[in-house]
């Protein structure tokens, strides 16, 4: 019985962890205009995080370009980032491919993650980031999401002024763009390398 609880349990415990993350990001003070956050850094840091999520089942490549930091609060450009990149893995057969993408201008910055995954069929699109909704109920018990994590990726990014772009097309795949204004972006502090 104890093998039987232990995943629910596991269960439980991601959903409250999402659920006081979204509490959180709804009612904390704005993020800091002037704390830097490190692209590098943090770019290596989710490249790692996807391939431990994907456990080697999928080809992952992450590109940069652009000589900007962020301004903000590094635990939820993380958590953002971090949740954008586990809905690939999830959502991508094993051996597909999933591609970060860092790109900065004095225009403003882009983070994508592009997958070759199942894709998302076009009337789903306006209600991804709204809480606990889902695609496909079956599937996401199945890789263990909550429902959430696309609600915080929104919440995190308005708290920054940027906002989520989702491109999908069934059958072959999604590209998510965090979009941010170039208010929140500042001269590197060390050059990014992909």
């Amino acid at each position: 019985y104890v093998g039987l609880m232990a995943p629910q349990a596991e269960r439980m415990k991601r959903l409250i962890d999402d659920l006081l993350t979204l509490s959180a990001l709804e009612h904390a003070p704005a993020p800091p205009d002037a704390q830097r956050v490190a692209l590098r850094p943090l770019l290596q840091r989710v490249r790692a995080e996807a391939g431990a999520l994907s456990g080697g089942k999928h080809r992952i490549s992450l590109e940069s370009a652009g000589e900007h930091d962020l301004l903000g609060a590094d635990s939820e450009i993380a958590s953002a980032f971090v949740n954008l990149v586990s809905n690939a893995v999830r959502y991508t057969p094993a051996g597909g491919e999933i591609r970060l993408r860092w790109n900065s201008t004095d225009g403003g910055g882009e983070f994508a993650v592009e997958d070759t995954g199942i894709g998302i069929d076009p009337e789903h699109l306006p209600r991804l980031t709204e809480r606990f909704y889902r695609v496909d109920r079956g599937r996401s018990r199945e890789t263990g999401g909550t429902g959430l994590g696309l609600s915080i990726v929104k919440h995190a990014l308005a708290r920054h002024q940027a906002v989520l772009d989702v491109q999908s097309t069934r059958g072959k795949g999604s590209c998510f763009i965090a979009r941010f204004p170039p208010a929140r972006l500042a001269p590197a502090a060390q050059k990014i390398a992909g």
